[in-house]
């Protein structure tokens, strides 16, 4: 027997792969993740109308908590954890792997699409990212997202922040823009604002942060360092008010 964690990818239910629904259908027990993320257009009546499965949800409590059962489940019968995006791509998940290796529970990673390959959109080039950062829900006294882009920017990259999602609680870009000024952004600097990554309907806004405005989640926020002329191109052409 098996844990299977399975990428669904960013935008619906039918962004998983073939391989993963393939997988999916072995399992008696499946969770989806809904701590770290969540998909653009979460429904999960949709999607255990399209793979077949009753899912149970598994919050923050669910995955700090509960993570050694969940694998000891997989010693019985093969389980399932759908995780948004990839599913390493969030540091969290790799407590899965140790635990079964210690276990002896074999587990399976069947990867997908991630928000650190999905900002590709934007124009700008992935490996000109910096290191990635997020920007916590409750920042009051927090710096090191802010020195995280101060590093990067020394080195001409491009900054990634993540905006934290508490349960249903997620912040939003306009907030992040807020945190960021406090910390020292300048009023006119360019940001870039993501919202609904893998959608048909996502959207990008390219301005100032008190331009970043958008309706669509899970968000994040991209502050650019140093920008190739076709970076430029893109943002200017494709984005920027």
């Amino acid at each position: 027997m098996s844990l299977y964690l399975i990428g669904i990818g960013l935008g619906d239910e039918q962004d998983i792969t073939l391989k993963g629904l393939n997988a999916l259908k072995t399992c008696t027990k499946v969770y989806l993740e809904v701590y770290t993320s969540h998909l653009a257009q979460e429904d999960i009546q949709r999607m255990e109308k399209l793979y077949g499965k009753k899912i149970e949800r598994a919050d923050r409590e669910t995955i700090e908590q509960r993570m050694e059962d969940i694998v000891e489940e997989a010693s019985v019968n093969n389980v399932a954890v759908l995780i948004v995006g990839s599913p390493l791509s969030a540091t969290t998940h790799m407590e899965f792997l140790l635990i079964g290796k210690k276990q002896g529970v074999p587990v399976h990673i069947i990867d997908n699409a991630s928000i650190l390959t999905a900002v590709a959109i934007t124009g700008l080039f992935l490996y000109k990212f910096g290191r990635t950062t997020t920007i916590p829900l409750e920042n009051k006294d927090i710096t090191s997202p802010y020195e995280a882009y101060l590093q990067n920017k020394k080195s001409g990259l491009h900054t990634l922040f993540l905006l934290d999602i508490q349960g249903k609680k997620m912040m939003t870009a306009e907030q992040g823009c807020e945190y960021l000024m406090k910390q020292g952004l300048k009023k006119d600097a360019i940001v870039i604002g993501c919202g609904g990554l893998g959608s048909p309907d996502q959207e990008i806004i390219v301005g100032k942060p008190s331009q970043i405005k958008l309706k669509k989640f899970p968000q994040c926020l991209i502050l650019p360092g140093e920008l190739n002329f076709k970076e430029e191109e893109a943002l200017n052409l494709l984005y920027k008010n």
